[in-house]
């Protein structure tokens, strides 16, 4: 991996030209190739002056200073191979546009968020400027970067084989992703992997259809979550139940899909027993969110 500089850095392929030079190449198909390091800065110092200017208007007071900002670049490569997050933004009136790349730095007492402003190849779809990067232990200040398109979510990725098609995990949605990811702490290590989980997807339907219970409670943000429960005692796996989670919109009480799942926990299965059963002529459904 080339060596970044301290605040400023690319990720760049060099090619000889015709005359023997070293050329920098940040995007080929976008004729984005310098001759030299002065040169390429110069292209990109409209958006960093902007960046900078953005980000000395909302760091806040108990943030890092200069000084151990210095001692955290070492993060950057982190955040650039291995991000929580990427988000793109192409309304800040430059050229081209902006890519956000995110990572929570755990493993220190506080944890803080690292991020890194960067160019990305058209083509490759990998970073190859780097305009800016610092630390930050102001969750208000990340937030600000989680703004416009997010084109990838580690989160998203590590359940997109848990995911049903028309359910709102696969979609990233939060509430999905973050009830999803409180049901897997909790369930047991004996139960069936995540990685299995499509191969009882086709009981989703009669899951839904024709559930054994309904469940209804609302969480404390106010979420009217309905579950269908449902019993395969003569599947081949023993104690096979099928979990489906909806959201239910207030006004038309129609279900939207957040996530489904198999189990063989049992206890998993009491944790879903929650809040008022219903009967199933109670509950209008929709197959997908």
């Amino acid at each position: 991996m080339p060596q970044l500089k301290a605040k400023i850095g690319s990720r760049v392929k060099t090619r000889k030209s015709a005359k023997a030079e070293e050329l920098i190449v940040i995007d080929e198909s976008k004729g984005l190739i310098f001759e030299n390091d002065e040169a390429l800065y110069g292209y990109f110092r409209p958006a960093i002056d902007q960046i900078e200017s953005e980000l000395e208007k909302n760091r806040q007071e108990f943030d890092f200073t200069d000084d151990e900002l210095k001692g955290l670049e070492s993060h950057l490569d982190d955040v650039l191979d291995l991000p929580d997050q990427i988000w793109q933004d192409d309304s800040t009136g430059s050229e081209f546009p902006l890519h956000y790349f995110i990572k929570k730095i755990e493993g220190k007492e506080p944890s803080f968020d690292y991020i890194a402003v960067c160019y990305m190849n058209q083509e490759d779809h990998v970073p190859t400027y780097v305009l800016s990067h610092f630390a930050t232990k102001s969750a208000l200040l990340t937030k600000r970067y989680r703004r416009k398109d997010l084109v990838y979510d580690v989160a998203v990725e590590n359940v997109r084989e848990a995911s049903v098609e028309g359910d709102a995990l696969g979609d990233g949605d939060e509430l999905a992703l973050g009830l999803y990811q409180a049901m897997m702490v909790v369930r047991s290590e004996k139960d069936i992997l995540q990685n299995e989980f499509a191969k009882y997807s086709e009981l989703r339907e009669e899951t839904i259809e024709h559930p054994d219970e309904i469940w209804k409670k609302t969480d404390t943000e106010g979420h009217g979550l309905v579950t269908f429960i449902k019993e395969f005692s003569e599947h081949s796996t023993k104690d096979l139940h099928y979990v489906a989670v909806t959201l239910e919109d207030p006004q038309s009480q129609v279900h939207s899909l957040l996530f489904s799942f198999p189990t063989t926990d049992i206890t998993l299965v009491d944790r879903y027993r929650q809040g008022e059963n219903l009967q199933a002529e109670e509950v209008v459904q929709e197959s997908s969110h």
